[in-house]
């Protein structure tokens, strides 16, 4: 769940794919504007912090980075849990980096249900000639599983922005709502207890 501070809201954001789908790069060029063409390989998680102003409301992203690598996959919930939104990250060029994103989508889902934010980045945009994942198909998907999808280049700088936006917008809204339906079984809970002080005074219990 989200957190609040005097700061404002804090959210934990976690990406989640396959190894060499621009994890990294797509993180480091949004905390710190850099890009660098070799790749980097994370071993296990990295952590990166990014403070955002949306609308007057200010917001601190925990964005967790993790290794994609098989060998690391099973400690993925150690890093998914608690998590508020998750960006799943595949190659354009590589397919099979595309159908990981739909088992990561299952485990998200199995483990945080619907109340988790996701972004579907199509990654590497300036390979658009070697594409080898359907733009209608990536999107149909993201759609069918509450997601919104991004297309990005950490090269480029493109779409970066805008999907950690999108992603923030959406978990404030989600934490708005929350906050929204606390007030409401709150409201209604004194409604009743004052209902029951008018009877005969009742001991002990909670609901």
């Amino acid at each position: 769940m989200a957190a609040s501070s005097a700061g404002g809201k804090n959210f934990k954001v976690v990406l989640l794919g396959e190894g060499c789908v621009g994890k990294t790069s797509l993180v480091l060029r949004y905390v710190e504007n850099k890009f660098n063409d070799k790749h980097i390989t994370t071993l296990q998680a990295s952590f990166l912090n990014k403070k955002l102003n949306i609308g007057g409301k200010r917001v601190n992203l925990d964005i967790w980075d993790t290794a994609g690598q098989e060998r690391f996959h099973a400690l993925g919930p150690i890093y998914y849990r608690d998590s508020n939104g998750a960006i799943l990250v595949y190659d354009i060029t590589d397919e099979d980096s595309f159908t990981k994103v739909k088992s990561w989508v299952k485990e998200l889902k199995k483990m945080l249900g619907n109340d988790i934010s996701l972004c579907i980045a199509g990654n590497k945009i300036d390979l658009e000639k070697q594409r080898n994942v359907s733009v209608a198909d990536a999107e149909a998907y993201a759609a069918s599983v509450g997601a919104k999808h991004f297309h990005t280049s950490a090269k480029l700088n493109k779409g970066i922005e805008e999907m950690f936006l999108d992603l923030s917008k959406r978990m404030l809204e989600s934490t708005f709502l929350d906050d929204g339906a606390s007030s409401s079984r709150a409201s209604k809970h004194k409604s009743v207890t004052i209902v029951e002080d008018a009877e005969e005074p009742k001991s002990g219990g909670c609901c």
